[in-house]
């Protein structure tokens, strides 16, 4: 449906632009639409809905490429972010799926960001392709998104400096946001055992049923495992694990119901794999078909070849092919602001260098009592998360 309505408005391109105020609408929706998403994606812990929130925003640039007359380069981006996210999506359906006979069946809990991290040892190949499909989508070079979504920015700023501002700072938005599912699901270490010793319990014997729901022994649990954690000094940002966290942790394995599972989340089989490898091509290979190699020759790209079938219309956009030089030179603006937002992001949720445990060392400098910094501490941390 979202493809229909995409292809629908590019094939009325010709009456469109005939009609007064009807592309500055559609333009408008694409740029309300694009930044709209974004900020929603920054506030999901759901791992499904940061993804879903993110294909919103997308959607918006291709609107917004639309509305301001760049029909092929709309077409670009839908292709080029299909692939994209389709590798996503599989990625995040790989990780809830190794993670949940251990967190349980629960959408509130396999899917939960918070409970996550540490992934990278147990799922090193589905960690990889999420990794490379999360640098597309962000815009890094040399990868597929980036060839369709720095056309978009160029010129959505052609257009309008006001819609160039918004489209930029949505790219290092998504860019933030993005690595930070990322980071939040592979990076430091699995969380979700953390949560078992945040509490005076030491027994990690406990049940799971279908949805999740754990037995009466855990009933009394602090659900708030980012404080209580703390006060542990069990610190899930850090890159050291408490003696005592990492022999309760044993590495036992249980049947539930005829599946054999294990403590730990594991790698999928090959009939997961082997599509995550498959699209993992196209992300990488895919933008091919919208740039122009031969700088030498006149004519079109393929993309262009493709779309339309007018000899004329091509011979007259051919002349607006730019080099491989002038493209890169006039993408450092949009290349800084993605590495500015995976930069921030990694700021606030790495591991190595957590902005959160440095703040309280920060914050001795103004001479604050110890349970005032505390507080305030946890209050951002829970906020964040």
């Amino acid at each position: 449906m979202v493809a229909a309505g995409i292809f629908l408005i590019a094939r009325l391109f010709p009456l469109f632009i005939i009609i007064p105020y009807i592309m500055h609408i559609i333009s408008s929706i694409g740029i309300v639409t694009l930044f709209l998403g974004a900020t929603l994606a920054l506030a999901q812990k759901d791992i499904k809905r940061s993804l879903a929130y993110s294909t919103m925003s997308q959607l918006g640039y291709i609107i917004l490429a639309l509305g301001i007359g760049s029909y092929r380069t709309a077409l670009f981006h839908l292709i080029t972010h299909a692939y994209s996210k389709a590798l996503l999506f599989l990625g995040a359906g790989s990780i809830i799926h190794s993670i949940e006979p251990i967190v349980g069946y629960s959408p509130d809990k396999s899917q939960n960001l918070v409970l996550m991290g540490g992934l990278t040892k147990y799922i090193p190949i589905t960690r990889t392709t999420f990794l490379l499909g999360t640098l597309s989508l962000c815009g890094i070079p040399p990868f597929a998104c980036f060839w369709s979504k720095d056309e978009i920015l160029s010129d959505s700023w052609l257009y309008s400096k006001t819609f160039g501002i918004i489209a930029y700072f949505t790219a290092g938005l998504t860019a933030f946001y993005m690595f930070r599912v990322y980071l939040l699901t592979f990076d430091g270490y699995l969380r979700f055992h953390f949560q078992d010793y945040s509490n005076s319990k030491t027994s990690l014997s406990y049940s799971i049923t279908l949805w999740g729901k754990n037995t009466s022994n855990r009933q009394n649990s602090n659900t708030n495992f980012s404080i209580s954690t703390i006060k542990k000094k069990v610190f899930f940002f850090s890159m050291k694990k408490k003696n005592s966290v990492r022999n309760k942790i044993c590495d036992f394995h249980y049947y539930f119901g005829k599946k054999y599972t294990s403590k730990y989340p594991h790698e999928l089989d090959n009939t997961m794999l082997f599509p995550l490898l498959i699209l993992v091509i196209f992300t990488m290979f895919i933008g091919v078909i919208g740039i122009h190699f031969d700088e030498s020759a006149i004519g079109p790209d393929l993309l262009s070849k493709w779309l339309t079938s007018s000899k004329t219309f091509l011979v007259e956009n051919s002349h607006f092919c730019l080099n491989s030089y002038t493209f890169l030179q006039n993408a450092i603006f949009s290349i800084s602001i993605v590495t500015a937002g995976l930069c921030i992001a990694y700021i606030f949720y790495g591991s190595v260098h957590s902005f959160f445990f440095n703040f309280s060392f920060f914050n001795s400098f103004f001479n604050l009592k110890r349970n005032f910094k505390r507080r305030i501490l946890n209050q951002i941390q829970n906020t964040i998360y």
